[in-house]
């Protein structure tokens, strides 16, 4: 059989693109190195704890057609992310609100929050914004970047934040309201069971092959459709041709402990540079566990290389111009499509996610 599609990767974008091209009669292949579906969203059930085995992954939208789109395929708790953050032997309050400003100043209302900010940015002397650092500051002072931006983004990115460039950190989440709600989203929460169930049953109607390395067998899978679909690194579908572009990794460490509550709470960042993981997660807490234990993972920032899992584009004007070279040579593919985080060397969250993937198959 010949498919009018064949998909590669089975990470969200590719399971969105399979599920919206089913649902309009084309057949599809969807194939995947790995010998499960979800990429990065991949869940685990581990002693009757759903566990994201590659870091924490809470849905958020405004959007209601993305939350009615979402919420097809499976059942959505009502978890609200409000995370932690350590630095030293204190606890602060994410995202930066009231809370966290009352713990770090002593103080009870915005106006006292706002002064205090401004004073510190004035301070800084900061007049032209080059770097990461200045963009920071500029923003929220000099206390809140010391003590929760510049450690936590130098581990997770591995520069000195004057070495990197202001677009990493998009935006900064400051408010003035006693709220711990990380996402100013209507929509959020978590599939009850996990994302595999999910993304599984986007692909219902798809033939799925797992295991299987599209690179190392090209012909023969080119063979089986129509069209492709490569939700894969850009730089490897081309064998580096241009050189190769620039990821930040991940390494888990993911243990069971025999107490009914490790850290209170599901997310706990660590800022402080020291510490060489970024955060604990502890994952019975997204579904309101009961279990008598628990499971933990850390996540250590670390640098990338061929064969380990590229997470984190590193979009500075190196690794742009390098992406442009096969962005432009892509275009010349009579039956080859790019998409996908990894297709198109951007990070989408996942709202995003699901948003490019229906707009990449309308113009199909």
């Amino acid at each position: 059989m010949v498919f009018d599609y064949l998909i590669v990767g089975a990470g969200l974008f590719g399971c969105v693109c399979a599920n919206e091209l089913t649902s309009r009669g084309y057949s599809c292949l969807v194939i995947d190195k790995n010998p499960f579906v979800g990429g990065t969203c991949y869940t685990k059930v581990m002693d009757d704890i759903v566990v994201h085995m590659y870091g924490a992954h809470i849905f958020r939208t405004n959007d209601v057609a993305i939350w009615n789109y979402i919420n097809k395929f499976a059942t959505f708790n009502n978890f609200v992310n409000s995370p932690m953050a350590v630095y030293k032997d204190e606890i602060y309050n994410l995202p930066f609100n009231m809370n966290t400003f009352s713990k770090l100043w002593g103080i009870k209302t915005p106006a006292e929050a706002k002064a205090i900010i401004a004073k510190e940015i004035k301070e800084s002397g900061i007049k032209e914004i080059n770097n990461l650092e200045d963009w920071a500051i500029s923003q929220v002072g000099t206390t809140i970047y010391k003590k929760l931006i510049k450690g936590y983004t130098e581990k997770q990115w591995g520069y000195d934040c004057k070495d990197l460039p202001k677009e990493i950190m998009r935006r900064i989440p400051v408010r003035f309201i006693y709220d711990n709600n990380y996402y100013n989203c209507r929509y959020q929460g978590i599939p009850v069971g996990g994302y595999t169930p999910l993304l599984t049953a986007m692909l219902s109607k798809a033939k799925v092959v797992l295991s299987a390395d599209y690179l190392k067998d090209r012909a023969n899978w080119n063979s089986k459709a129509n069209k492709i679909i490569f939700t894969g690194p850009i730089d490897e579908f081309y064998d580096y041709k241009f050189g190769e572009l620039e990821y930040r990794g991940l390494r888990f460490e993911t243990e069971k402990l025999d107490i009914p509550n490790y850290q209170g709470n599901a997310v706990i960042n660590y800022t402080e540079k020291e510490v060489p993981y970024t955060r604990i997660i502890e994952h019975k807490h997204f579904e309101f566990g009961e279990q008598p234990w628990t499971i933990i993972s850390r996540e250590y920032p670390c640098s990338w290389k061929r064969g380990s899992y590229p997470f984190y584009p590193v979009n500075n004007d190196k690794n742009q111009t390098i992406f442009l070279k096969y962005k432009e040579l892509s275009k010349t593919e009579k039956k080859v499509l790019f998409g996908g985080r990894l297709g198109s060397y951007q990070y989408f969250d996942m709202q995003d996610t699901i948003a490019a993937a229906m707009k990449f198959c309308q113009v199909l």
